[in-house]
């Protein structure tokens, strides 16, 4: 329900919602130019369509991993990469990562000038459902800067088509921390994402006041506000929540499963150690036996040295005349005593 003195317009952190804001070019190049702070004199969007099985359901929406073609009034043509990520997944890095990549080869992201192609120059906007872990600081801005060795800046002026065609800047929206912060216009623009303005009993919009918002603003919020009365911009929000309830259980799935793996692996590491300390007290058993038979065969070496002895001495005895029965005789009272 929305309170008095209040506005409810559709909730802009859904992609069906943004794309809708998006779709009037005025509206677009208003948003876009207050957010990378240029003037925007062209504009031209890539979205892109991704099909969707939820449940029993095969949906077409449109995912906010688009792209935006924008044309300064001095003529420079710039890529604009949007990401819209309500929620944190673990794979989200090396997804933005890979889209990223297909952008920098895109034979698409070129423009003619000076007789020849030319590299657009790359600029990524991403907004965040959550937060990051070191700033809360509601925008970000990623800002290369030319320097030289010394660390001395090089002018502005000085930019190179070759640094600027592999190099981009970037602007980071922590959704969560917006609130009711309007320090600058853009963020003014952007409290149309502040979820503490979320109507409890829908999330698929907000109640916003519309003095909080100059005149310039006020079209992006009456256009908020047609989104929803679009039947199709509401289907498509619903569909957004199951899809995202999916690749949450998904998320918690794989979790709980890395989990019992790394519990497994713990366990055998821990029968593994054990076998282990088995296995030595094994070894050290099997030395033991080992010293004992070495003992033992030296002992028998000795008895058997000291038999030779007896053998030579009997031998010598019955050599001087007596009998071997007689040389064993007088052998056997020293031998009897060792």
């Amino acid at each position: 329900m929305t309170k008095p003195g209040t506005l409810r317009i559709a909730n802009p952190i859904y992609d069906a919602a943004f794309k809708y804001l998006l779709d009037d070019n005025r509206i677009a190049r208003l948003f876009l130019s207050t957010l990378i702070g240029e003037k925007i004199e062209e504009l031209t969007f890539r979205p892109t369509e991704h099909r969707m099985d939820v449940g029993h359901r095969s949906v077409t929406v449109f995912r906010m991993d688009f792209c935006a073609r924008i044309r300064t009034p001095g003529g420079e043509e710039k890529l604009v990469i949007i990401e819209i990520q309500k929620a944190k997944f673990a794979a989200d890095i090396m997804r933005f990562r890979k889209y990223l990549g297909r952008q920098y080869a895109s034979k698409e992201n070129t423009y003619q000038a000076g007789g020849r192609q030319r590299a657009m120059p790359i600029l990524s906007i991403y907004f965040l459902g959550h937060s990051l872990e070191h700033t809360e600081e509601p925008v970000i801005r990623v800002v290369r800067q030319y320097t030289d060795a010394a660390g001395g800046r090089i002018k502005e002026e000085a930019r190179e088509e070759f640094i600027e065609s592999l190099t981009h800047d970037s602007l980071v929206v922590q959704i969560p921390h917006l609130n009711h912060r309007h320090r600058s216009d853009i963020e003014c623009l952007l409290g149309i994402f502040d979820q503490s303005q979320k109507d409890p009993a829908d999330a698929h919009t907000l109640s916003v006041r519309e003095e909080d918002y100059p005149e310039k603003f006020q079209g992006v919020i009456r256009r908020l506000i047609m989104a929803t009365s679009e039947p199709q911009v509401r289907e498509t929000m619903e569909v957004e929540d199951d899809f995202l309830e999916d690749l949450e259980d998904m998320e918690r799935l794989v979790a709980d499963q890395e989990a019992l793996l790394a519990e497994k692996s713990a366990a055998i590491s821990e029968k593994d150690a054990v076998i282990g300390e088995k296995d030595a007290v094994i070894g050290e058993k099997d030395a033991v036996i080992g010293e004992k038979d070495a003992v033992i065969g030296e002992k028998d070496a000795v008895i058997g040295e000291k038999d030779a002895v007896i053998e030579r001495a009997v031998r010598c005895l019955v050599e001087s005349g007596l009998s071997e029965e007689e040389a064993r005789a007088r052998i056997s009272p020293s031998t009897g005593r060792n």
